[in-house]
Order: C-alpha cells, then structure tokens, then sequence
C-alpha cells in the first residue's frame, strides 16, 4: 500500500509553482500574437461589405482575384472543432485570426476563384470568412483535393 501525504506548506508551494507557470504561459502567448498582429498591420480586417471591399482586401494580401464570388455561403461556426476545423484555426492563427472566437457565430463565406498560383497550374480558390464586416478567416486553396490550402495574409 502507498500513502502519500502533504503539509499545507507543501500544495502553497505547488499552487504557486503552477500559477508561475500559467502567468509565464499567458505572457508568451501574449507577447507572440502582438507581434503577429503588428506583422499584419498593412492588411484592413475591418469594414469589408461590399464586393469591391473583399475584391481589395484580397487584392492587398497580393493577389488578384476579379468579379463576383464564385460561392457564398452562409454556415454557423460550430461550438465544438472537429480534428479538421482545429486545423484550420491553427492556420488561421499563422496569419492573426481566431475563428474560436466565434463559435455559434453566423458567418459568411465568399469564394472567388483566380487561375493558377505560383506552380500550381489548376484552379486555386480564395475564400473569406466574413462576421459584421470583418474577415475572420482567409485562405488560398487548390481544389484538388490532394492540392494545398494556406494563409492568405502573407505575415512579414
């Protein structure tokens, strides 16, 4: 049989221990999306309503894209994320977005297609998730589906 015991000195040690480390943690995870979001300061998230205004947002993370989107659709961003949704986020984290912060949000998706990006010969799409006029998440995506998706803000 195994007893373990501790002093009330012993768990005020832990405790301040482990709140050290969550500070330290917050700290970092601070200081890492600052410099994410200054990367990305030349790009306007906000204030994006019409056409024209998604045209140019895509348009200043370098790309050219022209006409109406090819889809738009309008989804509920799930409570929960799935393995796939997860991913996602992670990619849109590389670029300063998080769309965890919308969960249960009714949001809208915008896909233009341009023709080629970079090696890639086949139809690539871009794709803007929209909540209240600000972009909460963008891609560059192929659709084949053996193809590539990746951030669209390019951060510095």
């Amino acid at each position: 049989m195994f007893v373990l015991s501790f002093r009330a000195s012993s768990l005020r040690f832990f405790a301040v221990i482990t709140l050290t480390v969550a500070v330290l943690i917050i700290a970092i995870a601070v200081g890492q999306s600052g410099a994410v979001v200054s990367a990305a300061a030349d790009v306007d998230f906000d204030g994006i309503k019409t056409n024209e205004d998604r045209l140019a947002f895509i348009s200043a993370c370098g790309v050219e894209a022209s006409g109406e989107p090819k889809e738009t659709v309008s989804f509920t961003v799930p409570e929960s994320f799935d393995s796939v949704i997860a991913g996602y986020n992670e990619l849109q984290k590389s670029q300063g977005l998080d769309v965890s912060r919308y969960k249960n949000k009714r949001v809208t998706r915008y896909t233009y297609e341009i023709d080629g990006w970079g090696e890639y010969d086949g139809p690539v799409h871009v794709n803007l998730v929209i909540y209240k006029d600000t972009v909460i998440a963008a891609d560059i995506s192929s659709a084949d589906p053996k193809g590539f998706i990746s951030p669209l803000v390019k951060l510095a």
